[in-house]
């Protein structure tokens, strides 16, 4: 597996991501600021802050080199924005999350202890292929709340293709590291590992969420309305690296 960034960090976490489906929306960066970790600052694309809702399917994890038992294969949802943080003349581009959503207790409890992640742990389901190579139809991740099925989902067209340099799916998917704010009031860095993805461009976006009660009320504007951009990846082995703090 190519590591695009060279780092000799332990090794967290391994897997496969698979079937990215994700929904790119457009934001107000004044929305962002209160999340965005110490030491970072918003990235941009082309002038625009966007946030991403992403599903994937989670495969074949291992922790620390050893199986996962019971937690090798689960669906994940999260509302993520972009991030940057320069250290020593190197600029590293990243992602910060506002919410991630998993079916299991013990993998969001695991997250919230070694990274602050703020996981959640939900009832969900899954509508996507669970081998690599495959050409899916209609791709969704829904999750159960107290107000019932919320839902996200994309259908690919056409054949996927590699990423075209300087373009938004590029800029999305391309955050190799993860920022991460702490309870005191630090950060966290952690490097994420994986080749370049190609990607399907999407149609039929679908996005049905109670967002006012899951991301909260400052969230609701943007992701009412109809997505930039829409497409899915397809997905590879991945490597999450141990955290450091950075501030």
């Amino acid at each position: 597996m190519a590591d695009s960034n060279g780092s000799s960090a332990r090794v967290f976490m391994t897997g496969e991501w698979r079937y990215l489906a994700m929904l790119n929306y457009r934001i107000d960066p004044s929305v962002l600021r209160p999340y965005v970790p110490k030491g970072t600052e918003l990235d941009t694309w082309n002038g625009e802050t966007l946030v991403s809702i992403v599903g994937f399917r989670f495969l074949r994890t291992r922790v620390l080199g050893a199986p996962a038992p019971f937690h090798r294969h689960f669906p994940e949802v999260n509302l993520r924005f972009y991030v940057r943080y320069e250290i020593d003349g190197e600029v590293r581009r990243g992602v910060t999350f506002v919410r991630e959503i998993v079916p299991r207790p013990a993998i969001a409890w695991t997250a919230r202890l070694l990274y602050n992640e703020p996981y959640v742990a939900l009832p969900m389901q899954a509508d996507a292929p669970t081998r690599p190579n495959q050409t899916p139809g209609r791709v969704s991740y829904a999750w159960r709340t107290k107000s019932g099925w919320n839902h996200m989902a994309v259908r690919p067209m056409g054949e996927p293709a590699p990423l075209r340099d300087g373009s938004k799916e590029q800029f999305i998917t391309e955050h190799y590291w993860g920022y991460t704010a702490q309870r005191d009031g630090g950060t966290t860095e952690y490097q994420v590992a994986h080749p370049r993805w190609r990607v399907w461009q999407g149609a039929e976006p679908e996005f049905k969420c109670d967002v006012a009660a899951l991301y909260g009320p400052e969230f609701v504007a943007s992701l009412s309305a109809a997505p930039t951009s829409a497409f899915l990846a397809e997905g590879s082995e991945i490597a999450v690296y141990m955290p450091r703090r950075i501030a």
